[in-house]
């Protein structure tokens, strides 16, 4: 029944935008500060526990909820609940505001808008971009957005919920990638510093984590872009650094589009307003740079296509997999 919530989520979200400012991500907020206050002593094993008690403990409660509402309640409830869950953690709106109003802006000429914008996206130093590197940076943290907030949730949710752990694995993907980010992000801005070890253990549990979701979508974006293109620009990825998640997908999606993604990031601008929630939050995307095109305009409407090609592509494949259990 997976299929379904999945199909209610993506059109609640597309009829209703989860609004940037709303209790649930505030309160995961709150929740990962207070773990790291209490839990962050600067060892390793307390790392581990601090990391587990901020991301598995929300993730067993949603299971557990989960299976309650099953016992007592019935399976629609428990979709609805998985429904829930997916609104919160699945989706384009949380993010794709950003790409559309960076892209009108190049379309109308407004470069120095559009910088602005991409600033204030990734809380980066966008003020000396050149309009070629200000699309290049858009597709790279445009992909992989899509990446964390749709495919990986997808991947995760759909396979825990395969295995009867309901919304489970949405709920540990979205976190892990979270409270990665943002205890690097507090670290960074506070003058209690998270400590080196916590986010050691963050940052590795997170790269298993999105080991497995990563290639598959960077297998999507090859499958339905140029193939032969996409896969050989993965494998020129894997054969420089097999480590670097981010990088796999950006090479396949280079690939599928011919375009050269990849080079030197934007340095941090963290500012009094620079908050980032489960929404956004500046994703580190430095890789070498990949063969193709120099970025253009119209790549963006192509990566907007790539994407949503993608998408259509896993849910078709979910739905046979449902049609096959229910008929088996």
């Amino acid at each position: 029944m997976s299929f379904f919530a999945i199909v209610f989520a993506l059109l609640l979200e597309q009829v209703r935008p989860l609004s940037p400012v709303n209790p649930v991500h505030a309160g995961l907020r709150a929740w990962s500060r207070w773990v790291r206050s209490n839990f962050d002593t600067g060892r390793a094993h307390h790392g581990g526990f601090a990391w587990s008690l901020a991301v598995m403990l929300p993730s067993v409660v949603a299971l557990a909820m989960h299976w309650v509402l099953i016992v007592f309640m019935g399976w629609p409830f428990a979709i609805a609940w998985n429904v829930v869950v997916l609104y919160f953690t699945l989706g384009f709106r949380q993010f794709s505001h950003h790409f559309t109003d960076i892209r009108d802006a190049l379309e109308l000429g407004d470069e120095d808008r559009a910088r602005q914008l991409l600033a204030q996206w990734q809380q980066v130093d966008a003020s000396d971009l050149p309009k070629r590197e200000i699309v290049r940076h858009v597709i790279e943290y445009s992909v992989l957005a899509a990446h964390r907030h749709v495919f990986g949730v997808l991947c995760w949710f759909s396979l825990l919920a395969s295995l009867g752990l309901g919304p489970m694995g949405a709920v540990m993907y979205r976190l892990s990638e979270f409270v990665t980010r943002y205890w690097k992000y507090k670290s960074a801005t506070v003058q209690q510093p998270v400590s080196q070890a916590l986010q050691a253990v963050a940052t590795r549990v997170w790269w298993i984590i999105d080991w497995l979701p990563a290639r598959i979508t960077a297998l999507g974006f090859a499958v339905v872009g140029s193939f032969e293109d996409a896969i050989d620009a993965w494998r020129s990825q894997a054969q420089r650094d097999a480590q670097d998640n981010d990088g796999i997908i950006l090479a396949a999606t280079a690939g599928a589009i011919n375009v050269r993604l990849g080079g030197e990031i934007l340095k941090p601008a963290f500012g009094p307003g620079a908050i980032p929630g489960l929404q956004g939050g500046a994703i580190e995307s430095g890789t070498e740079s990949a063969p193709g095109r120099d970025p253009e305009l119209a790549h963006l409407r192509s990566v907007v296509g790539l994407v949503w090609r993608s998408v259509v592509m896993w849910l078709v494949l979910l739905a046979l997999l449902t049609l096959a259990r229910l008929l088996g």
